[in-house]
């Protein structure tokens, strides 16, 4: 690492920039720029940061179809972990539920008999594994009293959670005009579902389910390969094409994928499959600083000491590409030389990385150390010293 340093006059603004470009690997590694994919709309996110590292069409809206179920799932799970609910709680299958929802509607349905009351853990499992729009307005029912009550509170719970585009009209993703998501709000809500409602997501990851004599499968295809999927949900209608959120885990790394608009189950399979194995072979967490760390040192101006060092409050870890990490480069901003006094923890410049195909990343840069200012006597000289070097 060398540091350079670049004076202008004496009280305009001075950069220091630190720019270094760390080794990478041998092999040439595809940018996430030139990924394509079949999919109408896709989004490959990091679980663990929640960046982004592929997206095509993330903030379109478009029709979920049954992917709009893992919203259903949040508010029932939030209120089992809230204690508003008991998985041994039941609900009523009502005339509505029966006929809009079983298997005279023509859809998916967990077959449940009209009139039936079902523990709220079978309509879990009746919704994620058989992905049963009788069970989804069970659960709207008996939770809100209507399933357009319910709705609404979807939207507005789903406003809260950061899906600013989501506009829910029923609980089962049945297609209407304005019944719409986006990519990125089925992302986050898959996120919210791993990392703040952990206990419940087993449910995503059980392969079949028995109801009324019925056995089916879970209809996720990426749970059968060797992958390390476990969740999360398909959906399809004819006006959404086929769709899926998906997460897997691999050597300690999450990724979470939505991609949906395509033409079948296979080309659905395929894209899907393709999308995460790219996503788990070229991109890397690669850690850059430990909390704390000195990333530089920096002129003081009329301190008792000449230099401060610069430290990163947290963790400094980036994500990208192997190909686009060989060109990683790193530096650090700041306005110098720092004048006197400056007190510990003070933010003082910005930590900046960039790298091709790849988004910038900032990271506030802090003093690490009091230096106090020097006497008027000192201050004297070194401004009088600094007029006869002409800097």
């Amino acid at each position: 690492m060398t540091t350079r340093f670049f004076r202008f006059s004496s009280f305009s603004v001075l950069t220091s920039l630190l720019a270094f470009v760390l080794a990478g690997f041998q092999a040439a590694s595809l940018p996430a720029a030139a990924f394509e994919t079949k999919a109408s709309y896709a989004i490959l996110m990091d679980g663990e940061t929640g960046e982004i590292l592929f997206e095509k069409e993330g903030d379109v809206l478009m029709a979920p179809a049954s992917m709009t179920k893992l919203m259903t799932m949040t508010l029932l799970f939030e209120a089992l972990k809230e204690g508003r609910l008991k998985l041994d709680d039941e609900f009523l299958i009502s005339e509505t539920a029966w006929r809009r929802g079983g298997a005279a509607s023509g859809s998916s349905t967990m077959f449940a008999e009209l009139n039936s009351r079902i523990k709220v853990e079978d309509l879990i499992r009746g919704v994620i594994i058989q992905s049963g729009n009788d069970a989804c307005i069970a659960i709207a029912e008996g939770m809100s009293g209507s399933e357009e009550a319910f709705a609404d509170e979807m939207t507005r719970r789903g406003r809260e959670l950061g899906l600013t585009n989501a506009t829910f009209r029923n609980s089962t993703g049945w297609p209407d005009p304005g019944h719409l998501m986006t990519a990125r709000d089925l992302a986050l809500l898959a996120r919210h579902h791993i990392y703040d409602l952990g206990e419940y997501y087993h449910y995503y990851n059980e392969r079949q389910f028995t109801w009324n004599g019925i056995t089916q499968s879970n209809r996720n295809p990426l749970l059968y390969l060797n992958l390390g999927v476990d969740g999360l949900k398909t959906g399809h209608t004819v006006e959404s094409g086929y769709g899926l959120v998906a997460s897997g885990e691999r050597n300690g790394r999450r990724l979470i994928l939505v991609i949906n608009g395509l033409n079948s189950e296979k080309e659905r399979s395929e894209e899907s499959e393709r999308l995460l194995q790219w996503g788990f072979r070229e991109f890397e967490t690669y850690d850059l600083y430990a909390a704390n760390a000195v990333v530089e040192n920096a002129e003081v101006w009329q301190g008792t000491y000449d230099l401060v060092p610069l430290v990163v409050a947290e963790e400094v870890k980036v994500i990208m590409t192997r190909g686009a990490r060989r060109d990683m480069k790193v530096s650090v901003q700041y306005e110098g030389p720092i004048p006197a006094p400056i007190q510990a923890g003070q933010q003082v410049g910005t930590l900046l990385i960039s790298a091709p195909d790849t988004p910038s990343k900032s990271f506030p840069v802090y003093a690490g150390a009091n230096v106090e200012q020097i006497g008027l006597f000192g201050r004297a000289v070194s401004s009088l010293l600094q007029m006869i070097q002409g800097e």
